[in-house]
């Protein structure tokens, strides 16, 4: 296929024409796409191609599920779509993993895959790669478009970029059959068929009403409390939300992925008391954060039973999904906050409420120091946490993408973030595998170097893209924390000799896997090892990973879920 801009006369005196693989590029160029993530084979292939020739990047992976994570997270990070390329069938159920991830976490994500013809899918005749993709897709997604001519290829993008963006973001499927895009069709009707989207997700303002009703609950509350969700950094209102905050003096408490939106040493912020802060606070208010299991579901004991939310949310269905909503503020984000903000006068919190979170932040902080100063051997994870902390401390410009168990937990814990939108973690799902596609959107999309921190069980969803990294030279540094096992490495089968259900492989040199594709690799059993290498790999530039060797005994079983793993096996006599 002509990768350039099919324009031909194949008759004297007949029109231009062009095909779909064109009009589809040139539809995603008007609406101020640059980049694709993808992996390429029939029937997109071409697509890729001519997307490449016309001036846009395309990101190709070894793998749908990673490629998808990575539009996913270039979603969050630019509060635009991020688009996936798949082929059909198999590409797309992978692709659609991520998609269904996407929409989960409310990301704004497009996935296109290529699918088998209509007429023999539809009579189920056995074609290549048969699959109904449309009516797989609709149960995981905001919504779901099929083209059936080429001359509609402008109204879905436009569609799929206006449904992901507005309201609450999403994922949106594109199924796009291999006879629509080589369809020929007349040039310029084609041009004429493309639109551009105007204002894809536009502000939506609180009515005056809720907003006295919040401000009075704040108002009267004696320990009042600001839970900032991921959505909170996706609004990309930073300011505002800086603003009414500080002008107010309220607690916040940041989750993960909100994690800089204020620096995490901001004295109003609460992450180190978050225990104490949920459970006795009386008043809370949630913004870009819902009431899921990440926060109990608003129930004791993680709340009192007397607590009142003020939740900010651009879905009303998403209010009273679990507790009741007090005070319902439906709006998005920056409008919302920027009305309470010219209320702030009004709102306090009290210093007695203060003063008992600085209390307890302090006496939990003093817990934590001499946790991160034990230097045993083997290392440990907060040894490990510790040197990361102390290299990265200096650098607010890193990414930090983190994944996995206790590798998850202790390091959303220790690493302190001082830059909205710079930590991307598994999320709402919890999903494991994001880490990779995660890591490469950060260094396509973002202003600078990332730092992957990986469990190594995690690490081995998507482990096969540091290829990907390499080819593509991209400042990703992957460390990889390796206890040799899914949550710990000691693990024992008492029937067989075969490794336990949770034993991978301890003597696993990571660092090679790199090596192998022309990065560098490290091995580290220390944490000042780790502390030099670490600070190495980020002054190359370059694509690296540090294989931290970590105490096989050094982990908790499920991280912090251990109450969400049935305990029918792993409380058994004969097992423990």
């Amino acid at each position: 296929m002509n990768t350039a801009p099919l324009m031909t006369e194949s008759v004297p005196g007949t029109s231009p024409v062009t095909d779909g693989a064109h009009v589809l590029v040139d539809a995603l160029k008007l609406n101020g796409v640059e980049t694709l993530y993808g992996v390429v084979g029939i029937p997109i292939t071409d697509v890729a191609r001519v997307a490449q020739a016309q001036g846009l990047r395309y990101i190709g992976f070894r793998h749908e599920s990673d490629a998808g994570h990575a539009a996913a997270a270039a979603g969050f990070l630019t509060k635009k779509p991020g688009f996936c390329l798949t082929v059909s069938a198999p590409g797309f159920l992978n692709g659609l993993v991520a998609l269904a991830n996407a929409t989960t976490n409310c990301f704004p994500m497009v996935q296109i895959s290529g699918s088998s013809d209509r007429h023999i899918v539809d009579l189920q005749r056995g074609d290549y790669e048969e699959m109904d993709q449309l009516a797989a897709a609709k149960p995981f997604v905001k919504a779901a478009f099929r083209v059936n001519r080429a001359a509609d290829i402008g109204l879905a993008v436009a569609r799929a970029i206006r449904t992901a963006s507005s309201g609450r973001p999403g994922g949106v499927y594109l199924d796009i059959p291999a006879a629509v895009l080589g369809e020929v069709i007349d040039a310029g009707a084609a041009a004429a068929s493309l639109r551009t989207v105007v204002d894809a997700a536009p502000e939506q303002l609180p009515p005056p009403r809720a907003v006295d009703r919040a401000v009075a609950l704040l108002a009267a509350a004696r320990r009042p409390l600001v839970v900032l969700g991921k959505g909170a950094a996706y609004a990309q209102a930073d300011k505002t939300i800086r603003n009414f905050l500080e002008s107010t003096g309220l607690p916040f408490l940041p989750m993960s992925m909100a994690k800089g939106l204020l620096p995490d040493t901001h004295p109003q912020s609460v992450a180190s008391a978050r225990s104490m802060a949920l459970r006795d606070a009386d008043v809370v208010l949630l913004v870009g954060a819902r009431l899921n299991w990440l926060l109990g579901h608003g129930e004791p004991p993680q709340f009192s039973r007397d607590v009142k939310f003020i939740q900010v949310d651009i879905d009303p269905g998403e209010l009273d999904s679990n507790a009741p909503i007090a005070a319902p503020l439906v709006g998005d984000i920056g409008s919302v906050i920027e009305a309470l903000a010219e209320r702030a006068q009004f709102i306090d919190a009290p210093a007695p409420w203060r003063e008992q979170l600085a209390e307890r932040k302090a006496r939990n902080a003093e817990s934590m120091a001499k946790r991160l100063a034990a230097d045993p051997r083997p290392m440990r994870f907060h040894g490990a946490l510790r040197a990361i902390r102390d290299v990265l401390r200096d650098r607010p410009d890193v990414y930090v993408v983190n994944e996995g168990a206790n590798a998850l937990d202790l390091a959303r814990n220790v690493i302190d973030m001082a830059v909205p939108r710079h930590r991307l973690d598994s999320g709402t799902w919890g999903v494991m595998g994001v880490g990779m596609g995660y890591a490469i959107a950060a260094a396509v999309e973002g202003s600078g170097p990332v730092v992957a921190i990986e469990g190594d069980s995690a690490f081995g969803f998507s482990a096969m893209e540091l290829e990907t990294i390499c080819r593509y030279r991209l400042p990703v540094v992957v460390v990889v924390l390796n206890n040799g096992g899914v949550y710990r490495g000691d693990g024992h089968n008492p029937a067989s000799d075969d490794p336990s259900p949770t034993t991978l492989m301890p003597a696993a040199r990571h660092d090679r896997l790199i090596e192998a594709f022309g990065g560098t690799g490290h091995h580290v059993t220390t944490p000042a090892e780790l502390g030099a290498a670490l600070t190495e790999a980020l002054a190359s530039g370059g694509p690296a990973l540090i294989d931290c060797v970590i105490d096989p005994a050094d982990g908790t079983e499920s991280g912090h879920l251990t109450q969400l793993n049935p305990a029918v096996v792993g409380h058994h006599p004969a097992t423990n």
